[in-house]
């Protein structure tokens, strides 16, 4: 039974590694690369960048290559909610049967899956942590409506607690380009990001280079074998006021 979980987050992790377009292309990571088995991905480093300590409730938005270490970070007395939206599961069905085969594991008991759609996200409320990763740009695509995006930031902010933080890492497109590269490239200028997530009413907390690459040419596509893994990304903390 625990062989076939662990093989299942290594199957969730496949899945979620791949681009949300109509024709995917090559996986992104190693087969069953997560935050816990890939040191590139720097969970120590981003996991305390968000904050997360036991007893905290943390919100994985499209969760995947972060949900097994997250809820390690969080400990039994704290929970951890990943979130797959119904317009992915629309794309990959069978990445619900993956999450929820995993919460059945009692190592990961503190994992509680949901499966809203993007505009009604329905997360509790208090939580202390909103995680999204490489999926903000998601938001603005075809295929996730596209998302009411100031709708959706708003309905984090309510769901935190005072003091909680939202924290956003994406790749990296261009300086200026806005968001004309999330569908094509599946990249998002940060200060687009930022531009969206204040309006909500966050204040910016900390900014964090430890997944930029200089090297990285923004016009590729992520998945571009030349660069696939090696992205330069950014990592932005906003906080609710108290």
């Amino acid at each position: 039974m625990r062989t076939s979980l662990l093989a299942a987050a290594a199957a969730l992790a496949l899945v979620v590694g791949l681009p949300m377009a109509a024709s995917a292309p090559a996986l992104a990571q190693p087969a069953g690369a997560d935050a816990l088995t890939d040191p590139a991905m720097k969970r120590a480093e981003v996991i305390a960048f968000i904050g997360v300590k036991p007893g905290d409730r943390v919100a994985d938005i499209v969760a995947g290559r972060f949900v097994r270490a997250l809820s390690q970070a969080v400990g039994p007395k704290g929970k951890l909610y990943a979130v797959m939206p119904a317009e992915i599961l629309k794309a990959h069905p069978e990445v619900g049967g993956l999450l929820t085969g995993l919460a059945a594991d009692p190592a990961y008991s503190n994992v509680v899956v949901l499966t809203p759609p993007i505009d009604a996200p329905a997360l509790p409320g208090g939580l202390d942590a909103v995680f999204i990763r490489q999926n903000y740009h998601d938001l603005h695509d075809k295929f996730m409506g596209p998302a009411d995006v100031a709708a959706f930031n708003r309905n984090v902010y309510e769901a935190l607690r005072p003091g909680g933080v939202y924290v956003v890492l994406d790749h990296a497109a261009t300086p200026g380009s806005g968001l004309k590269d999330t569908e094509g490239r599946h990249r998002i200028d940060e200060a687009a990001v930022k531009a969206e997530v204040l309006a909500a009413g966050f204040k910016l907390d900390s900014e964090s280079a430890i997944l930029a690459n200089p090297a990285d040419d923004h016009t590729k596509f992520v998945f571009d074998p030349a660069i696939r893994g090696k992205t330069d990304q950014f990592l932005l903390r906003f906080r609710k006021p108290r």
